[in-house]
């Protein structure tokens, strides 16, 4: 039916490594957290068109070259983790900067500049592209359900279901951060602290995308 086998268990996959947390929601995340709602559906949309593009490129039979081509993967996966790695200092730098100044007035005003020049929409694009698990993913994972017959309607289906299914998650990550946002405009301390645990994690991400294999 509409160009999909076994569509059940695509949906029972999809919910799980949806769920799963990786650098492109825990972004959103942030960006929702520091700016609220709208500057999160920004860095979301972001993700979004990101993971059309890679769904294109596999249903182009790119990602299948990437895969056999341990080279160019090698090339997209340090692109991506030294990507990841900037992105991190950056955060790490502006919590040493919160921790430095939680007590003067002052703060506040800055870090809202800082966080005007921050375009979250072409950071979450960028993290989305430069993640070669994920192109590898949408391959592997896709083609498994994808039917002979009619491989063009099966590729839009999932596609499709995959957006549904990250617009669902990344909004109740978006109005969950937007909670959190007022508390951390209060209390420098914990907003200092939630900048330091995201910069940790996004060189974790870095890490562990470095040491990704075929």
């Amino acid at each position: 039916m509409f160009g999909v086998i076994d569509l059940p268990t695509y949906l029972a996959g999809l919910i799980l490594i949806v769920l799963l947390p990786g650098p492109n929601s825990l972004y959103v995340l942030s960006v929702a957290a520091r700016r609220g709602v709208r500057a999160g559906y920004t860095a979301a949309a972001g993700v979004w068109c990101g993971d059309t593009v890679l769904m294109t490129l596999s249903a182009a039979g790119v990602a299948s070259l990437l895969q056999g081509n341990a080279l160019l993967f090698g090339i997209v996966k340090y692109a991506g983790a030294g990507y990841l790695s900037w992105l991190a200092i950056g955060m790490l730098r502006a919590a040493l900067q919160m921790w430095r100044t939680r007590r003067e007035p002052a703060v506040e005003a800055a870090a809202d500049a800082q966080d005007a020049d921050e375009r979250p929409f072409r950071r979450a694009l960028v993290v989305s592209l430069f993640n070669p698990k994920a192109i590898l993913f949408f391959v592997a994972f896709f083609v498994q359900f994808v039917s002979e017959s009619n491989p063009v309607v099966g590729f839009v289906t999932l596609g499709v279901l995959a957006q549904v299914a990250s617009v669902l998650y990344l909004s109740a990550l978006i109005f969950g951060g937007s909670r959190l946002a007022a508390a951390f405009r209060r209390r420098r301390r914990l907003s200092a602290g939630a900048a330091s645990a995201v910069g940790v994690l996004f060189l974790g991400f870095a890490v562990k995308l470095s040491l990704a294999s075929v």
